[in-house]
Parts: structure tokens; C-alpha cells; sequence
């Protein structure tokens, strides 16, 4: 994966990364949530004192105590919370979902974004076999990079934007990470795959890179997980108590030496 990308980043680049974080803020748990609630709290810092690590670290502390959906869901109040009133709205009669509104996204992005992902370009993607410019390609993920995650990519980044273009905007998104080199391709007017089919979701994370390994262990368990954790319990202990005759184990017999059994009472 190479060297750690250097990024130099202006006043914009803090303000965005200080508005994001302010609002996540709300939703992090961890020390720096508690000596908030306390009065001593890091939500009074100024947009423009964050910088790119604070803003991760505010991420990952999002994460605490969640399952994926209520993180994707912390994900989209955010979103949301930065918006207008009846912003999503609007945007659905500016933008409908036509090749046009795809390419102009695809275009906004690449500047817009760059403080969070790094550098990127618009690229021609098939959409439906129509070969338009409504892709980006973004190089080398900052925020992937820099939180060593790949939960945090799906949970915190992938899923919840998707969701949020496709289902809040109603311009279909399909986001497809590279894990391998960190970068990742956005088409504007795809619709995105269901989770379960969704390649990124079975991703297994960096076991050198993540620093979630015990975010994850107090994680609570989705209910999709917990039924599969049941079934497979279900399932191995039918195995157990209904195997063939002549796999159970058989008893020793014991010799008597003469001695009669005790009738039992």
C-alpha cells in the first residue's frame, strides 16, 4: 500500500473537516464524550482547530456500541443535520436521476470532496450499457487510509452514502472500494447492490492497519447476525443429539465381580 499520503490542508479543509466533526460529536462515544457531558468537552473547539486525525478519531468513536445499521443510520442524521430544511427535497427536482444530473454530480465531486477522499477525477463508466461520465475515481482514500479500517469504510463512508444519494436524494450510487491499493470508484446513476450481495461487506479488515479490533469486540450484535449465530447453534447441536447409533460413543462395561446392583431408589 506503499507510503502514508502528506496532505497540506488550508482553512477550507479544517473548516469542512470542524463542521463534520462538531456534528458527529454528538453520536461519539468514548473519554472525550464524557469530559464533554463534564464541561470540559472538545465539542467547543472551533471548526477550523480540527484537523484530519481528530476527525477519524471521532469517527471510530462513533462506532462504539453500535451495530452497523445504527452506525450507517448516526451516518445519515449527520448528513442530514447538515442540510437545510426541505434540502433533500430540492434537490430531487433539480436533479433528477437523468445522465445529465449524474454528470454534473460526478463533476462537483471531485472538488467538493477532496478534503475527505484526496485526489480524484471524473472518469466513463457504463450505466445501463450507456457509456457516460458520471464515474470518479478516487486515487487513494484518505479516509480508508488514515483509519487503517474496512469496517469504518463500509459502515462509516460506503453504505451510508449510498443510502443517502440513493434513498434521501433519489440519484442512485454505487460506491466499489479497491482494498488492495485504497481506491475506489463512485457511479452516479447506479443503483447500489443489496448488503448481502455487496462484495465490500465480506471484506475482512487490515489486520496490521485497524485500530478497531477492540471497538469491534463490545460491538452488540445485528439481529441478522444473531439469528445466524442461532441457527448455526440450532444446527450443531441437532447434529450432536441425532447422530447415528453407531457414532455415539459407547459405555465401557464394567465388570461386577460378583457383586449384585443396588436397586436404585
Amino acid at each position: 500500500m506503499g507510503e502514508k499520503t502528506e496532505y497540506r490542508d488550508g482553512p477550507l479543509e479544517r473548516a469542512f473537516m470542524g463542521l463534520f466533526a462538531r456534528k458527529m460529536e454528538k453520536f461519539a462515544g468514548g473519554k472525550a464524550a464524557e469530559r464533554k457531558k463534564e464541561g470540559g468537552g472538545g465539542g467547543d473547539r472551533a471548526v477550523w482547530e480540527w484537523d484530519y486525525e481528530s476527525f477519524v478519531d471521532v469517527s471510530r468513536r462513533v462506532m462504539v456500541g453500535r451495530t452497523r445499521a445504527q452506525q450507517q443510520e448516526a451516518v445519515r442524521e449527520v448528513l442530514l443535520s447538515m442540510l437545510p430544511p426541505g434540502a433533500p427535497e430540492q434537490f430531487k427536482k433539480l436533479f433528477p436521476p437523468t445522465r445529465w444530473a449524474c454528470e454534473f454530480n460526478a463533476a462537483l465531486t471531485v472538488p467538493f470532496f477532496h478534503w475527505l477522499v484526496g485526489p480524484s477525477e471524473v472518469i466513463e463508466v457504463e450505466v445501463n450499457g450507456v457509456k457516460q461520465k458520471s464515474g470518479v475515481l478516487i486515487k487513494k482514500c484518505r479516509y480508508l487510509e488514515n483509519s487503517g479500517c474496512v469496517g469504518m469504510c463500509v459502515n462509516m463512508c460506503k453504505i451510508p452514502t449510498q443510502n443517502f444519494f440513493t434513498n434521501e436524494f433519489g440519484l442512485p450510487l454505487t460506491m466499489n472500494p479497491n482494498f488492495e491499493d485504497m481506491s475506489c470508484e463512485m457511479i452516479y446513476g447506479q443503483v447500489p447492490p443489496p448488503l448481502e450481495e455487496d462484495p465490500a461487506a465480506k471484506q475482512p479488515c487490515y489486520p496490521s492497519l485497524c485500530e478497531c479490533t477492540e471497538i469491534r469486540q463490545h460491538l452488540p450484535v445485528d439481529e441478522s447476525d444473531r439469528s445466524s449465530i442461532l441457527a448455526r447453534s440450532v444446527m450443531l447441536l441437532s447434529m450432536f443429539l441425532f447422530q447415528a447409533p453407531c457414532q455415539r460413543p459407547r459405555r465401557r462395561s464394567v465388570p461386577s465381580f460378583g457383586l449384585k446392583r443396588r436397586a436404585r431408589c
